[in-house]
């Protein structure tokens, strides 16, 4: 709803793996702000929309480069 404002906020950490935050908090070390706000809900649907891999970004890139045979 335009009536109130977002209370949560989507958070990503270097590893590429993705968290909800409360809006008006600093955020925990080693985590950004993704750039989604809304409710907890909308921002839980927007990540299970976008964290298609749940693999950390330095597994995926050691098993692109061969790390895996």
């Amino acid at each position: 709803m335009t009536d109130s404002l977002p209370d949560t906020k989507v958070v990503l950490n270097d590893e590429e793996q993705y968290s909800v935050w409360p809006a008006n908090r600093e955020n925990p070390a080693g985590w950004h702000d993704e750039g989604f706000t809304g409710t907890r809900d909308e921002c839980l649907a927007h990540i299970e929309r976008v964290w298609t891999d749940m693999r950390p970004r330095s597994l995926r890139e050691a098993m692109q480069a061969g790390g895996a045979g």
